[in-house]
């Protein structure tokens, strides 16, 4: 008899991870200037690092907004205020933002057209109610109620930053148990890796897991495996707007596409096309066409419409694929302005995704099932 046992493992991070601290700044500067100019075109990069904060980019906008203002309400909001952590509100932060290129900016205003190239993958399947793959679902959970036991101050002496791991044993594809559940997270220096490692136990894991019909024995909880973290975020660690495109996806279950999403207006293809092939996919496996489906596609700059849209369902479909297709013609659009407006894409949304990854969350437009 053949092996059909397998594991996957996937990670998240904390909301205040360095890399997550930049993607809220960039996607706060989205929604600024959203807020203001729906049509306006952003393009930011932050990073962040010991003592500094530095901002890039392009925008063609109307709107007038506080760049520095909007950077520091982020930094304070993901708990970043005590001069411990050498990284604040009131660290220097830097801004060096231009007008978006006007041979960019041609194809975009005149034609309507993708905001730049590239391949976007949206991938959904039957494991979770969300239609996401078990491992970054807990994954994305974890890191969640890690920041919320925080900010609670349920465990008042964690600080932040963290990230989360989990290992999935899958039998005949299917998810049966979890095997490991890796946690690290910053905390203050009087309390023991012991206290710590059994408060995330009780309070973290055990609650998280309990919710998908899991559990997890303390022999197979790794908490901080060096056996000391105390100082977290951009001082311990240099973050980056876009550095966590897996994390931000499928947590490496499925492909992913050339570019990120965070600090981008969704005329840039690498978010808004990401977006609609997830509605697809998801609309796909909701409506009962296939238990597993990918949808692929591609744009060149300035290009109104993909050069490329497949879906491979492996071996999954319960119709035939020229019956998928139709499916997703009828339920979007995927045209760049098709996109736009189907998913009602230029509202100031993109904040809320900086955390806890871009899928399996309902608030969000392209997470919508539309019953055929």
């Amino acid at each position: 008899m053949p092996n059909n046992n397998t594991t996957f493992t996937s990670e998240s991070v904390c909301a205040g991870h360095p890399d997550k601290v930049c993607d809220a700044i960039s996607d706060a500067v989205v929604d600024a200037i959203l807020t203001q100019d729906p049509r306006g075109r952003v393009a930011i990069e932050s990073l962040a690092t010991y003592g500094r904060l530095v901002i890039a980019g392009e925008t063609t906008s109307t709107a007038k907004i506080d760049i520095l203002k909007t950077a520091q309400e982020q930094v304070v909001r993901l708990g970043y205020t005590d001069p411990k952590f050498e990284f604040t509100d009131q660290s220097p932060i830097d801004v060096y933002v231009h007008a978006q290129s006007p041979e960019i900016a041609v194809g975009v205003m005149e034609e309507r057209g993708a905001g730049d190239q590239g391949m976007m993958f949206g991938f959904a399947c039957n494991e979770t109610p969300e239609l996401m793959p078990m491992p970054i679902m807990i994954a994305h959970q974890l890191a969640r109620r890690i920041d919320e036991v925080r900010e609670k101050s349920i465990l008042d002496y964690l600080r932040p930053d963290g990230k989360t791991q989990v290992t999935v044993d899958y039998q005949d594809g299917k998810p049966v148990s979890v095997s490991k559940v890796v946690i690290a997270v910053p905390h203050k220096e009087e309390i023991t890796l012991e206290q710590v490692k059994n408060d995330v136990y009780e309070k973290i894991v055990t609650e998280v897991l309990k919710k998908y019909g899991f559990e997890v024995s303390m022999e197979d909880l790794i908490v901080n495996g060096t056996g000391v973290w105390h100082n977290g975020g951009p001082s311990a660690d240099t973050g980056l707007t876009g550095r966590k495109i897996v994390v931000d996806g499928y947590g490496g279950y499925a492909r992913v596409g050339g570019g990120c999403f965070s600090g981008k207006d969704p005329t840039k293809v690498d978010r808004s096309g990401a977006y609609a092939a997830r509605f697809l996919a998801k609309n796909i496996v909701a409506n009962g066409l296939a238990s597993k489906a990918e949808v692929r596609l591609a744009f060149f700059i300035g290009a109104k419409k993909p050069l490329m849209q497949e879906v491979e369902t492996f071996g999954t479909a319960k119709v035939s694929s020229e019956a998928i297709q139709d499916f997703m013609s009828k339920i979007l659009d995927t045209s760049v302005e098709g996109i736009l407006s189907g998913l009602d894409l230029r509202k100031p949304v993109y904040l809320a995704t900086s955390s806890y990854g871009h899928f399996g969350r309902d608030e969000f437009s392209w997470e919508k099932v539309v019953k055929q």
